[in-house]
């Protein structure tokens, strides 16, 4: 079994997380860090871990010198993964470091880790960057097309109010969100300039933030050098993901409630404008705290350890929370 320690781990992301690798048959979670709940029993505040007697404690960079892990998940806030991570180069480089903040994604000296785009990276990879849950859904809507596209891709992006974390905010604030949708960051969001970075070509990203809890939907309009029609584009998706599990591709329009709770991120609604061939329009839906974060940290995992990316994952599961 290998073993891994996860910091920051009372987060919306942690919360996922943890079951996940506590059922996983090939990892054993040693110690959980959070600073908030140190003492306390992990299963007394997340549902999924029955059985496990892990106590929350409050890891510091310096506590990870004599770790023995063979992996380590970051599930900290953006600007704070680096201190941890200098720690573990020094001291352990063999570590696994899979970061879920954005603090790597840039950084070339790190794996991507999106499993369905840069899979042979990731194999023995020793320090992943997890992408965002925007960026993720965005760059796999758009990956059957990169060689076709003309200017910039326009993504719109509505998530529910998980994305936004726990710190107190306009954007978590179920006052403000009820009845309302809540636009934000319309030029420069992080995961636009990420998404730009992976595919090589500028995007524009317009995020907002509603009332449900969990769950992205993303309406993406491009421009493509030649025409289409939707019973091509669902062909071209189709045969793109058929090795990919997490990936379903149809030709009804995806609904975010659909995804609530699955690992899976669908593709569909197809659409093609009569008066223009080479304007079209699709639509992703993705669990913003599973394959948006927690399923492709286990993915990334898995491949990292050079075990398949399905490990410990159900394609087909539904509802879990």
């Amino acid at each position: 079994m290998n073993k891994v320690i996860v910091i920051g781990a009372r987060g919306y992301t942690g919360a996922v997380l943890l079951p996940l690798l506590h059922r996983h048959p090939e990892f054993e979670i040693v110690a959980v860090g959070s600073s908030s709940a140190a003492g306390q029993p992990v299963n007394a505040h997340l549902r999924g871990m029955e059985g496990s007697d892990l106590v929350f404690s409050e890891i510091r960079p310096r506590s990870l010198e004599k770790s023995k892990a063979d992996a380590c998940v970051l599930a900290l806030p953006n600007g704070l993964a680096s201190r941890y991570v200098q720690v573990i180069d020094e001291h352990h480089p063999d570590t696994v470091v899979v970061d879920l903040s954005a603090d790597y994604r840039f950084d070339s000296e790190w794996a991507y880790g999106q499993p369905e785009r840069f899979g042979e990276q990731l194999f023995g990879a020793k320090r992943i960057a997890n992408p965002g849950c925007y960026a993720t859904g965005v760059q796999l809507a758009l990956a059957p097309l990169l060689d076709q596209l003309v200017g910039a891709p326009v993504a719109f992006g509505v998530s529910g109010f998980s994305g936004a974390g726990k710190s107190p905010s306009r954007k978590n604030d179920t006052d403000v969100l009820a009845d309302n949708l809540l636009p934000y960051a319309l030029v420069d969001h992080v995961h636009e300039k990420e998404v730009s970075y992976h595919i090589g070509r500028e995007i524009r990203f317009l995020p907002h933030v509603a009332s449900f809890f969990r769950g992205i939907s993303l309406t993406l309009a491009v421009e493509l050098l030649h025409g289409q029609t939707e019973r091509g584009l669902l062909a071209l998706y189709r045969e793109f993901y058929a090795g990919s599990p997490l990936i379903k591709v149809r030709a009804g329009m995806p609904e975010v409630k659909e995804v609530r709770g699955s690992h899976r991120l669908v593709l569909g609604g197809f659409s093609v404008s009569e008066t223009n061939p080479c304007s079209v329009s699709l639509v992703a839906v993705l669990d913003n705290l599973l394959k948006g974060a927690a399923t492709q940290a286990v993915q990334n995992l898995n491949l990292a350890f050079g075990l398949d990316a399905m490990t410990g994952l159900d394609a087909h599961q539904g509802n879990m929370a």
